[in-house]
């Protein structure tokens, strides 16, 4: 079985937590795992490969870091320049795995999903299995729990022929209303669809060709011109750019014939709102769920998220207060699902915290943009050990490096030397210059940004570790453009 994890998307009902540039598959919702690392934590030991992982070009980074800090080796990494859904990015990692065995299973998992139960889970994936090498495409239906609106439904009936715990699909049901929901429930043979899907790779590029030739030929060409960018898989978005933008339920499962659904009772959500993610913590007594620093008086059934400062409430219900160094929400627990919309919004002002944190990451550590003004900005940059930034210089503005802990190298035209805690240097206007961390514990620095101008752009990159371009954007810069990163 090769287990295949969707890493796409933005998560933008998640916001201000999630944001385009470090969304909630990759942030520590529930423990000191991100979402994709319990998503690959969670793999059966035994009888499972390498996994496959289709990202987005601007997480590469983020997704080898996490992937390296638990010790995870994937077969390989498909990254898309943009999203197209998920009927083209199980396709393009079909097409992957067909290429060394087309009858191999694949498990595709989304990488945003939360499960407490991982043995039923696993029991599941066994169940599921049997019928995918038999040659159907399975879904694996969540047994409900109440009428909810925020997920989608398979309606399923018994057929011995697809086997022992297996059903046959009837039909689905997109997000019901709640009468409808309620409905659903009490027909029964109806569950939740998880979006976890299981079948042979050759069979899902069989029913995609059949069902939906256009996305089959799109990803076929792109497979086609696939290109090696040191670790990653890159597909070309020139070819990519022209495939159908479709979800695998609507291309695939909710036309063919051969679709099977695997009850499973694991505990599962979907971590799809801040409702949702309440809903999966362990609550107080008076339904509170915090995390963080916070006082709550005589207040119930809320959510605060807040790792920065204190939050005190006093005297309300079902709010959800979720606080960053850049941006407060606040918002009745039940209205959560508006979040999205409010995100698209803020994205039409040009918001920057739609996009970015304040602390923003990079391949070799992070910046926070402490504070700025006319004609300055002040960073705090953090570099990891054995990291250095590329070999660069700007037109317009001068630096200022201090160092706050650690040992820094520097390189400053011809000069090359170290600097330790509370030294400090100048890069002048137009100095060829690059940053690097020879020791073995992070680089804490404080860099002051002055001059006329202080825009990404202004950065010419001469040498880079990373293979980024020169016109790239900065490095310690606020990202505007998924290169920059």
């Amino acid at each position: 079985m090769i287990p295949v994890i969707l890493s796409g998307g933005t998560g933008s009902r998640l916001w201000p937590l999630s944001r385009e540039a470090y969304p909630k598959q990759f942030l520590q919702l529930a423990g000191e795992q991100s979402l994709l690392q319990k998503t690959l934590s969670r793999l059966p030991s035994d009888g499972v490969s390498a996994p496959l992982i289709v990202a987005g070009n601007q997480h590469r980074f983020i997704l080898s870091e996490q992937l390296s800090a638990i010790g995870c080796e994937p077969s390989a990494i498909l990254l898309e320049p943009f999203g197209r859904n998920t009927a083209p990015a199980i396709a393009m990692a079909a097409l992957q795995v067909a290429a060394s065995d087309p009858e191999a299973i694949m498990l595709v998992l989304p990488a945003d999903h939360h499960v407490s139960d991982e043995q039923a889970f696993r029991a599941a994936l066994a169940r599921g299995e049997t019928a995918a090498q038999a040659g159907s495409l399975v879904l694996f239906g969540v047994l409900p729990t109440g009428p909810e609106t925020d997920y989608g439904y398979i309606g399923a009936e018994p057929d011995k022929a697809v086997g022992e715990g297996v059903f046959r699909v009837s039909h689905f049901t997109e997000k019901p209303d709640h009468a409808t929901a309620e409905s659903l429930l009490a027909n029964g043979g109806h569950f939740w669809n998880s979006g976890m899907v299981m079948f042979r790779a050759d069979r899902y590029l069989d029913e995609l060709k059949k069902h939906s030739p256009d996305i089959y030929d799109t990803c076929q060409l792109a497979f086609r011109h696939v290109w090696q960018d040191l670790e990653f898989s890159r597909i070309p978005s020139e070819i990519f750019e022209h495939c159908p933008d479709d979800s695998v339920d609507r291309a695939v499962l909710e036309k063919t014939d051969s679709a099977v659904v695997v009850p499973m009772d694991a505990g599962w959500r979907d971590l799809g709102s801040w409702a949702a993610y309440w809903e999966s913590q362990v609550q107080d007594d008076q339904q509170n769920v915090v995390v963080g620093e916070a006082c709550l008086e005589q207040s119930q059934g809320c959510l605060v998220h807040s790792k920065d400062r204190l939050v005190a409430m006093l005297g309300v219900n079902d709010l959800v207060v979720i606080d960053t160094r850049d941006a407060l929400l606040v918002a009745r627990r039940h209205r959560v699902q508006e979040v999205k919309a409010m995100v698209e919004k803020l994205r039409a002002e040009k918001r920057p915290e739609v996009d970015a944190h304040r602390e923003v990451y990079r391949p070799w550590g992070s910046y926070d943009s402490v504070d700025g003004g006319h004609r300055f900005q002040v960073k705090r940059i953090s570099v990891k050990p054995g990291e250095q930034l590329s070999l660069q210089k700007h037109h317009h503005r001068a630096e200022h490096w201090i160092v706050v802990s650690g040992t820094a190298e520097v390189t400053r035209d011809d000069d090359t030397f170290l600097m330790t805690e509370n030294e400090s240097t100048y890069i002048p206007i137009g100095a060829v210059h690059r940053l690097a961390n020879p020791g073995k514990i992070p680089l804490e620095l404080i860099e002051v940004q002055s001059g006329a101008y202080l825009g990404e752009d202004d950065i010419e990159r001469l040498q880079d570790n990373y293979g980024r371009t020169a016109a790239a954007g900065d490095e310690t810069a606020t990202p505007a453009s998924s290169e920059s990163i």
